[in-house]
């Protein structure tokens, strides 16, 4: 890369690392404000956290078609812009007093949809920035800070709630979004307006779903994804509710044990370059096969020393699954055409994070009915059973990734 080239990426990872900070702030907030101020029930927690991505169901694919027609820098600074005012309207109806259930639950949809719009822009403008051959390092490095912003943001997230109130602390996802977009203006890529195709809508939409459902390489991994954000999406439904009610633990507690998954992640990040000597498209099953089990210790915690299951459970985990995604996500950019980025990345998070809010209302109702633990035994179970698609696929049987023009079955 070129001088230039290289600070128009430290910029989009700053700016990146900013706007992870600020998701991971959220994730735990606006649970929190729901759990302690407004006494949600478990089939609320669900409905909540299904509300903050349920926009990649919805509008997720249009959104790709939408991101390919455009520049993806100035769209990301300004959906982060409107995302920091959007989640401000929370500590200001908690002063007024005047913040509702219904408020959150719009506030957490209209986020979605705005993140929806950011992370389909991200993943198909860092192409933009490094060359192919360098994708894996460079999402290596961006999941690297990614994960330690998330290691930051959680706990922080939790000492915030218990030192000012849950919904204050709903501020620092406030700073951390327009830090974000401040960094992402200043980047600069000299990137290009895309031509106009002058074609509909849904015949573009078409195209980027059909490269994923036809390729035989990328079709496995979305479906492993898939399998695993809607069992995710039943455990983060009920997770807060475990710990602040089951395990009797307070805000800040919280905020520290889903920092535990930050904590793997960040190391999982930062040595990925040496996992994928094993072969890139190898670590994609390997990572998941050797970690994702530690899931089933999850419903064992209980107050005392069995709260460790709960840490080693999450620790483990978050090492495979950040290994795993730097793996599949650099497979996909490296196998797709250019012209498609934007309506792939739009298709693929539509298939894997519409499945996370049809997850959580499933976890929701699932505590209703057999317990919050017992929802936990099922979104574990679910957890580890993932990686069989791709371990059934034809990536099992290979080590590194083919260039684009070897690999048939894209469409």
């Amino acid at each position: 890369m070129s001088q230039r080239s290289h600070r128009a990426f430290r910029l989009f990872w700053a700016g990146d690392a900013a706007n992870q900070f600020g998701s991971a702030v959220q994730d735990v907030a606006l649970p929190l404000v729901a759990a302690t101020a407004l006494a949600a029930s478990p089939a609320r927690m669900g409905l909540l956290a299904a509300a903050g991505t349920a926009a990649f169901l919805v509008v997720g694919l249009p959104a790709g078609a939408l991101v390919d027609r455009v520049r993806k820098r100035p769209l990301m600074a300004w959906t982060t812009t409107a995302r920091a005012a959007l989640l401000l309207t929370v500590p200001v109806a908690w002063w007024l007093d005047v913040l509702t259930f219904t408020h959150l639950v719009l506030v957490a949809l209209g986020a979605g949809v705005l993140t929806v719009f950011f992370d389909v822009a991200s993943q198909s403008f860092l192409p933009a920035l490094v060359p192919r051959a360098e994708l894996p390092a460079a999402n290596g490095r961006l999941t690297s800070v990614q994960q330690v912003a998330r290691l930051l943001g959680r706990p922080g997230s939790g000492v915030l709630a218990q030192a000012a109130g849950s919904a204050n602390a709903v501020l620092g996802v406030v700073a951390a979004y327009a830090s974000s977009a401040l960094l992402l203006r200043a980047v600069d890529p000299q990137e290009r307006v895309p031509e106009r195709s002058g074609r509909r809508l849904w015949t573009e939409i078409g195209e980027g779903l059909r490269f994923v459902l036809r390729h035989r390489l990328v079709l496995p991994t979305v479906l492993c994804t898939a399998t695993c954000n809607f069992f995710h999406g039943a455990y983060s439904a009920v997770s807060v509710l475990f710990m602040v009610r089951d395990l009797a633990l307070p805000e800040g507690a919280v905020g520290l044990l889903l920092a535990v998954g930050g904590a793997g992640g960040a190391l999982a990040g930062a040595t990925s370059g040496w996992f994928v000597r094993i072969g890139q498209v190898r670590l994609i099953w390997v990572s998941m096969l050797c970690t994702q089990p530690a899931w089933l210790l999850v419903p064992l915690a209980e107050p005392g020393w069995k709260l460790s299951l709960l840490v080693v459970g999450l620790l483990v985990t978050s090492v495979g699954t950040v290994l795993y995604n730097v793996a599949q996500v650099s497979l996909r950019q490296a196998l797709c055409p250019d012209h498609l980025l934007g309506r792939m990345n739009a298709s693929v998070r539509c298939i894997v994070w519409g499945a996370m809010p049809l997850g959580a209302l499933t976890g929701g109702l699932l505590a209703e009915s057999l317990g919050v633990r017992g929802a936990l035994w099922v979104a574990a179970a679910g957890l580890s059973s993932g990686v069989l698609w791709v371990l059934g696929s034809p990536l099992r049987r290979m080590r590194d990734v083919p260039s684009i023009t070897t690999v048939e079955g894209h469409g």
